[in-house]
């Protein structure tokens, strides 16, 4: 309370345990308040660490957001780091968020989600997918895939119970899996092999632990995509081994070369036990309305609900409505995207070849991979100094698990002129080495 003074009788019995104000008398631990200074007895170092669950106190911190806090903050720089469309969300999808807000839609909705919206994304996931799910039971809005993701394996997983998923990978799967206290199991993927899942290797990785099969096709960070004969591998053992498949597809719609998706819930037999995971930030340029949506059986849905109930309560409305415009009629500017992402991929994978990092051509997403192991460096070594001396952001293949180590993620989902830019930059560097 400003300009009020508290008249304290004596230090002296500050010092006994008690200061006086008034009628009123308070421990002396509290002289601080008044004085402004900290009482000795709380002036003790905490230890914090030991304060900190130990599973989460084992997660690193991700290799992609260490890397571009580097970054921050300098205007010279080029990135070809962040997994992020260069593209503003199409106007029409704005719009409805806009006019969300203008009509006063800013209520929470069901814990599922929009009717609506769910109604939208049964109609698109049947079409696209070809497979269908219930809209009232069976779909999930969450607050981006991320969060899909997670819920996901908290509703199916208990302690130490395995996850297999394929390596390299996006950075959340391993430290979602131990945040749900159970097992990654990662199996590793190779230049070789484009980089795709086989089922042999998958097999070797089963145990009687073995809980669930985590996929990404396509993948990040190598754009790598599943053969019609690999998921189907992957699928008899799921079925043979009653597992469950959790499937991140986010990148479903960026498939290049005439190439169609093919997603492990539409194989028969699969779609009861497989959860497939969507969303809106890739496809659709929408990476800040944080919203996607899990497909699955009522029971998981259900279960998922619970922690999405508890922990978020619902995705926001603006995004949702935002959504169904999307779905309804997004497709035409995703294509014109998905064109210019093309073009892109291949001028890159062109130049990188020339230059001397051997990269395969990948099938999906907007990511290549290229080897950088004749250079002599490490990853990391090279990444940053790649941005040290050329001022070039890519992201050290290690981020994306120990396999990922001798490899580079270049996002093309930036402008043209700066990736052919980013590519002279890059030449002159590999060729001071």
């Amino acid at each position: 309370m400003a300009g009020v003074k508290f008249p304290v009788h004596s230090q002296t019995q500050a010092s006994r345990g008690t200061w006086e104000f008034g009628q009123f008398t308070l421990p002396a631990l509290t002289r601080g308040w008044v004085t402004g200074q900290i009482p000795q007895p709380l002036r003790q170092t905490m230890d914090y660490q030991a304060k900190i669950a130990r599973n989460i106190a084992s997660i690193p911190r991700s290799g992609i957001r260490d890397f571009f806090e580097l970054v921050q903050g300098r205007d010279d720089v080029i990135s070809l780091g962040v997994g992020e469309p260069d593209f503003a969300t199409p106007w029409h999808i704005r719009e409805a968020a806009i006019y969300s807000l203008e009509k006063g839609q800013t209520t929470y909705t069901s814990n599922l989600g929009l009717l609506s919206l769910r109604k939208s994304i049964a109609k698109y996931v049947g079409g696209f997918f070809d497979v269908e799910y219930d809209a009232a039971s069976e779909i999930l809005v969450t607050v981006g895939v991320s969060e899909a993701i997670d819920i996901a394996l908290r509703a199916l997983l208990n302690p130490g119970d395995e996850v297999i998923y394929h390596e390299p990978c996006y950075v959340s799967y391993s430290p979602s899996i131990v945040m749900a206290h159970a097992v990654p199991v990662p199996v590793v993927t190779t230049k070789e092999h484009g980089f795709s899942l086989k089922p042999e290797a998958v097999a070797a990785a089963i145990t009687p632990k073995t809980r669930v099969i985590m996929l990404n096709f396509p993948t990040n960070p190598t754009g790598a995509c599943a053969a019609r004969e690999d998921l189907e591998g992957i699928a008899k053992l799921a079925i043979e081994h009653d597992l469950i498949v959790m499937t991140d597809e986010i990148y479903s719609e960026l498939r290049y070369d005439d190439e169609r998706h093919l997603s492990i819930a539409a194989l028969p037999g699969m779609r009861e036990r497989t959860i497939l995971l969507h969303g809106f930030s890739k496809a659709f340029a929408m990476t800040g309305f944080r919203l996607g949506y899990a497909c699955a059986p009522q029971p998981i849905i259900e279960a998922m609900m619970k922690i999405h109930q508890y922990a978020m309560l619902c995705a926001p409305i603006m995004s949702q409505n935002a959504a169904i415009e999307a779905l309804e009629n997004g497709t035409p500017a995703m294509l014109e995207m998905r064109q210019s992402y093309h073009q892109r991929r291949d001028f890159l994978v062109r130049r990188l070849n020339e230059i001397g990092l051997e990269c395969h051509l990948p099938g999906g997403a907007f990511y290549v991979f290229p080897d950088i192991r004749s250079t002599g460096l490490t990853s990391k070594e090279f990444a940053f100094k790649l941005l040290e001396q050329e001022s070039v952001a890519c992201v050290p293949g290690g981020a994306f698990g120990p396999s990922g180590e001798g490899f580079l993620r270049c996002c093309y989902a930036t402008a043209f002129e700066d990736i052919r830019t980013a590519t002279d930059r890059i030449e002159r560097f590999v060729g001071r080495l």
